[in-house]
Formats: structure tokens, sequence, C-alpha cells
């Protein structure tokens, strides 16, 4: 089964794309990517190998492609991960356990998920949907805390699954911790998880660039932040006259 998703992955592959793969996503040395290999593959087509397999593919092979040198198959094995788990929807006793053994395996397998587009096509899907209805998140502050760039974008976009229910305090506090991050990657995950609350609540993100200085906020975040505000009051954040 592995051999034929992998060929079948490898027949989608673009020579073209692949020439861009490396600086798109930063793998040339110095680059936050470096190190990582490509095959030249479309996300629209990993995802049309991910929805052939998806249900047919243990943990076993997961892991071995969660493993590969590939980019592509990393996230090959991710969107399968998260197709998975929309699939145990039903809240049956096995639903729920296998929602919960794919979110180990998430957290198990953490240091593979290392580019932004494996971070924002899953973090909010498994770790953030499966926290939704626990009391206990810590984990997302321990990785907001870790050091570790991908973990810290992990820990913000998976806030998103809470965002999109109408719940803010767990993005708002990890906002505020990553606020000042070294990291444009960073800034624009914190900018662009406070637009989403802004979207559904504008008071409540007004209230936190005030209470945060938002003038002394990375410029990045900051611009994401208020990117969907009408123009006149965009303005005057910009120029710090708010």
């Amino acid at each position: 089964m592995l051999k034929m998703i992998r060929d079948t992955l490898r027949g989608k592959s673009d020579s073209k794309l692949l020439k861009k793969q490396y600086s798109f996503f930063q793998s040339v040395p110095g680059g936050y990517g470096e190190g990582d290999h490509f095959l030249g593959i479309n996300n629209p087509n990993i995802r049309l190998v991910a929805r052939e397999y998806f249900s047919r593919v243990d943990f076993k092979i997961i892991t071995d492609l969660l493993h590969s040198k590939y980019h592509e198959e990393r996230l090959l094995a991710l969107i399968m991960m998260e197709r998975q788990f929309n699939k145990a929807s039903q809240k049956t006793s096995f639903d729920l356990q296998h929602q919960k053994e794919l979110y180990q395996l998430y957290l198990t397998e953490i240091d593979v998920i290392n580019n932004w587009d494996l971070v924002d096509l899953t973090a909010p899907h498994i770790p953030g949907r499966y926290l939704l209805d626990k009391k206990d998140r810590s984990i997302l502050y321990q990785l907001a805390r870790s050091g570790k760039l991908w973990h810290e974008r992990i820990a913000i976009l998976s806030s998103h699954a809470f965002i999109r229910k109408g719940f803010f305090t767990d993005a708002l506090k990890l906002s505020e911790i990553l606020l000042h991050h070294p990291h444009d990657l960073i800034h624009k995950a914190v900018g662009w998880s406070l637009r989403e609350i802004g979207k559904r609540d504008l008071n409540t993100e007004l209230e936190f660039l005030q209470i945060n200085s938002y003038q002394s906020m990375p410029r990045t975040a900051l611009r994401y932040a208020i990117e969907r505000f009408p123009e006149p009051l965009r303005q005057r954040y910009l120029k710090g006259l708010a």
C-alpha cells in the first residue's frame, strides 16, 4: 500500500513547480525550511491522493509518510489524518478513541510538522478541534512557550478552531504570549488570529490592541490584525492615532 501511495503521488509531479518550491518554502541554506526536499506536487493533487487512500491507511503507513524527507509526503500524511479525524465525527466511543489517537500521533510526531503550510492546514483541524470541548488546553501554552518556531505556530493556529466557534480567550492569551516574538512567521499568525477575532467581535480585538499597546506591536502583526478595518480606522492605527 505504501509503495502504491508513493507511486500515485509521484505521478502528479510537475518539474516546473519543483524548481519554485525550494525558494517558496525557504528550504535553501539559512531559510526556515532549510534541508527540506520536494517532489513538485501542488496541494490540490495531494488532496486528491489523500481522498483516494485515507480510509485505507493505518497509523504505520501514516507514520512512514510523516518520516519522509519529502515535504509533500508529510503533508499527505497530515491531510489523511485530518480526513480520518473528520470521518470520526459520530461521537461513538470508537470515533472518540480514534480522534484521540490521531491527536496523540500529531503531538508525538510534532517535530516533522516543520513548515507553515503543514501547520496551517492541520493545526486548527486536529489539535484545535480535539481540544475544542476539553477544559485542559495547557498543551497549547507549553507549545507557545517552547522556543520552537513550528510548535509556537501550531499553538496559535490551533486556537483558530476556538475562534470559529466564538471562543476567544485562549487565542487572546496565546497572542499575548507570542506578540513580541522575533520571527515574522509568528507575527503573521498572531495578526491573523486577531483579525479573525475582529471579524466576529470587533470590540474584543480593539480592546486587545489598546491593552497591549498596538503602537509597539511588530508592524507585520498589526497590519494583519487591522487589514479588515474600515479604511479610516485602519489608517489611524497605522499612524498610531487610534
